[in-house]
C-alpha cells in the first residue's frame, strides 16, 4: 500500500483552510480541524481528513450550515437538549460536552442530548474533554443506516459508536471507543481506496451471505452488528447499537433508525423524516462525586498496572489497555508524520483545486 507522509502542521492548516472556505468562523474552523487531526494522529484514519471531502459535499448540498446558531431547547439543572442548527457535528458535539461539563461542575454530572447535527468525528475526542477536568466522559452518536440487525437484511442502524473515557493518575486515560457494528464504515472506505478485501464477518450481501468485498454496501449489502452473527453475539452488538440510537435520537428529537440522513451527499435524506438531523448524547461525571480524586487515580493506576501485567497465551503479546494503541500511534505520528494513502491524498488535492486553495504538501 503506497502512502505519503505529511506533518501534523501541514494537515491541520490545510484542513482549517477548507473549513474557512466553507464559511465557518475562524474558531469553528480551528476546532473542526482539531477533531479531524486527532483522528489521524491516533491512527483512526477512517475518521480523519479522509472524511474532509464528505463534509464539503454536504455543505455544497446545503445540508451543513457552516455558521450554526446552536441553542438549548430544553433544560434542567443536570440535563439539556440542544438544537445544532445543521452545524458540523465537529463543532456541535464539543458545545454539548462543554455544557455537560459545566453542569457536572455544579451538580456532579451533566447529560446533554443533541438533535439537528451532522457527523461528529471520533467519539473519543469529546469524551476526553471531560477527562481533562477530572471527570468521566461519555459520548455517542447515531449515524446513517448501514447495519442490519441480527437476522435482518434491512439496514436499520448506523455504526453508532460509543465512548467511555476514564482519567487516571500516572497513566494515560482509559478510553473505550468503539463502533457497535463489526467495523466502522470508514474502514470499508479505506479498503475501497486501497483495493483490499475486508475480513469475513464485517458485511453481508443483499441476500444475507457473508462477503469480503468492501464495495458490498453499494450493491444493497449491509454492515453486521458487533459479533457478526448470532452464535458470536451479534444480538449484543445490535442491542448496543439500538441503545445508542435511542439515547442519541429518540431522546433528543433527531432522526433514528432508517430515517437518519446519509453522510454521502449523492443520496438524499429520507422524504419522511421523524426528527431533525442526526443525534448525539454526551455526558460528564465528576470523579469526586463518588470518591476522592487522588484515591480514585491511585486505584485506576493499579487497575491499569494489573491488567497490563496479565499473563498471556502468547509470550510475545501483552494485554492492551483500551486507548493504548491510539496513544502509541500518536507518539509515532507526531514524531514521523501522518501517513495518507495515495487515494486520500489525491482526494485532498482535488478538493484544494475545487476550493481554490493551495495543495497539501
Amino acid at each position: 500500500m503506497t502512502e505519503h507522509l505529511y506533518t501534523e502542521t501541514a494537515l491541520r492548516e490545510f484542513t482549517r483552510q477548507v473549513f474557512l472556505a466553507m464559511g465557518c468562523p475562524a474558531g469553528d474552523a480551528e476546532l473542526a480541524a482539531d477533531v479531524l487531526l486527532q483522528a489521524d494522529l491516533t491512527g483512526v484514519d477512517s475518521h480523519g481528513v479522509a472524511r474532509l471531502s464528505g463534509y464539503v459535499r454536504l455543505w455544497e448540498k446545503e445540508r451543513i450550515n457552516p455558521r450554526p446558531q446552536i441553542t438549548v431547547v430544553h433544560e434542567t439543572p443536570t440535563t439539556a437538549t440542544i438544537d445544532g442548527d445543521r452545524g458540523l457535528g465537529l463543532v456541535v458535539a464539543p458545545f454539548a460536552m462543554n455544557l455537560a461539563i459545566e453542569k457536572a461542575r455544579t451538580y456532579g454530572s451533566g447529560w446533554v442530548s443533541v438533535k439537528n447535527s451532522n457527523h461528529f468525528g471520533i467519539a473519543g475526542y469529546h469524551s476526553l474533554m471531560a477527562v481533562r477536568q477530572d471527570m468521566i466522559g461519555l459520548s455517542m452518536t447515531n449515524a446513517s443506516p448501514l447495519v442490519a440487525p441480527t437476522y435482518s437484511n434491512e439496514r436499520l442502524l448506523g455504526t453508532n459508536p460509543i465512548c467511555y473515557a476514564f482519567p487516571a493518575g500516572k497513566h494515560a486515560p482509559v478510553v473505550v471507543d468503539m463502533a457497535t457494528a463489526a467495523a466502522a464504515n470508514g474502514k470499508l472506505e479505506i479498503a475501497q481506496r486501497t483495493g483490499t478485501k475486508i475480513p469475513e464477518g464485517w458485511v453481508q450481501d443483499k441476500d444475507g451471505r457473508i462477503s469480503t468485498d468492501p464495495n458490498e454496501l453499494k450493491s444493497g449489502g449491509a454492515l453486521l452488528p458487533l459479533g457478526s452473527d448470532k452464535a458470536h453475539g451479534s444480538h449484543k452488538g445490535y442491542g448496543l447499537g439500538a441503545a445508542v440510537d435511542i439515547f442519541s435520537a429518540v431522546l433528543s428529537g433527531a432522526n433514528y433508525g432508517p430515517w437518519v440522513p446519509p453522510f454521502v451527499a449523492f443520496l438524499e435524506p429520507p422524504a419522511d423524516p421523524v426528527g431533525a438531523g442526526i443525534g448525539h448524547f454526551l455526558g460528564a461525571m465528576r470523579v469526586d462525586g463518588f470518591r476522592q480524586v487522588d484515591e480514585y487515580k491511585q486505584h485506576m493506576d493499579n487497575w491499569i498496572d494489573r491488567f497490563s501485567s496479565s499473563t498471556t497465551v502468547d509470550p510475545d503479546k501483552k494485554v492492551i489497555i483500551p486507548g493504548q494503541p491510539e496513544r502509541e500511534a500518536e507518539t509515532e505520528r507526531r514524531a514521523n508524520g501522518i501517513p495518507l494513502v495515495v487515494a486520500v491524498a489525491n482526494d485532498l488535492h482535488a478538493l484544494a483545486d475545487r476550493l481554490g486553495l493551495a495543495r497539501l504538501t
